[in-house]
């Protein structure tokens, strides 16, 4: 069996690239060797939400294991037989739920399945819940990957314990992405949720995005405000702008001392910083698309090439060898292209 050798510790060293390289490991049927897992980390090796997504692979995979526990620093994954399944993540933790879900979603894009994660849905340092339902998970629908999210219960900081359950369709048809630039937009749309709490703090947080937004763009802004009960306080809000191509997004997690029209203010401010430079991808979005461009084509205009999105070009071209063209510094806005289409 043909190994892929991957050092954790290379560029942003997070757990994006353990992400990556095992979904791609499934995708490919090339065994992998992680090791210097997040070594510069605080908190150096798996943490749960990165164990949590390594044995929801292994068994959608029905892959071969070593190294799978919390504080590892080494991990080999050798993968098997896929097939379709129902696949449960019980983090029961904080451990952000959206960071499972990318490591599942490119390896379930090949295989289909559904899955019911526990855990955190809006949590610092990870994209929330809102945000991969109607920006990522749109993205993808461009490309021909169609994949389904419920969010049943809320997960905040410290308590978490969120519910999220979906299904992913087979990606039988995958169409070379095209999104470099916006020409024009439709409205803006968004959650503004408050769990726990008075129902003014949603409403105040949508007010203070709508307002900002109102200051620069004339057209209709429609945020829905979601009250809801979980294990524990939290709010939070996402922003999204509809154009022509693809959604741009933005967003604000609440925190105690933090007033509501801050967190709205702070999450429309990262949306118009992310039109301000024309392109039609957001930052965030630009690393969880590099799988995705990888395996269907395209190319891509990116508002900021992140370190998160030149770490998972490399982990990517571990596996499929040079199929990138990334041209733009770090830190400015690039566009980044397929150059040789892959079969797997």
């Amino acid at each position: 069996m043909e190994w892929v050798e991957i050092d954790g510790s290379y560029g942003e060293g997070g757990g994006q690239i353990l992400r990556t390289a095992v979904a791609l490991s499934i995708v490919t049927g090339k065994a992998t060797r992680i090791k210097r897992i997040r070594v510069n980390r605080p908190n150096p090796g798996l943490r749960p939400q990165h164990l949590h997504g390594v044995l929801a692979l292994k068994e959608l995979g029905g892959a071969r294991v070593e190294g799978a526990g919390v504080g590892s620093t080494e991990l080999e994954f050798i993968p098997g037989k896929t097939k379709p399944k129902h696949i449960r993540v019980p983090i029961n933790t904080t451990g952000s739920i959206t960071l499972v879900l990318q490591a599942l979603l490119p390896a379930m894009a090949f295989t289909g399945g559904s899955f019911e994660i526990t855990g955190g849905t809006d949590v610092p340092w990870s994209p929330p819940i809102d945000y991969l339902k109607n920006v990522t998970l749109f993205a993808l629908e461009t490309m021909g990957l169609n994949a389904e999210l419920e969010i049943r219960r809320r997960g905040h900081y410290p308590k978490g314990r969120g519910l999220i359950v979906g299904k992913v369709e087979p990606w039988e048809k995958r169409k070379p992405l095209k999104a470099l630039e916006w020409r024009r937009i439709g409205r803006f749309a968004g959650t503004s949720h408050a769990t726990n709490l008075p129902a003014h703090v949603a409403e105040r947080q949508a007010k203070a995005t709508q307002e900002r937004l109102l200051e620069l763009y004339n057209v209709p802004v429609e945020i829905k405000r979601e009250i809801s009960r979980s294990f524990g306080p939290g709010s939070g809000i996402v922003v999204w702008v509809e154009t022509d191509g693809l959604r741009l997004g933005g967003d604000a997690l609440g925190k105690r001392g933090k007033p509501a029209e801050a967190v709205g203010r702070e999450a429309a401010d990262e949306l118009l910083e992310a039109l301000t430079s024309g392109a039609a991808v957001d930052r965030f979005l630009g690393d969880q698309l590099i799988p995705f461009l990888a395996l269907a084509g395209g190319e891509m205009k990116v508002a900021e090439i992140t370190n998160h999105l030149v770490t998972n070009v490399w982990v990517v071209e571990r596996f499929l060898g040079k199929i990138f063209e990334v041209k733009g510094e770090i830190g400015g806005p690039g566009v980044v292209r397929v150059v040789r289409r892959v079969e797997v």
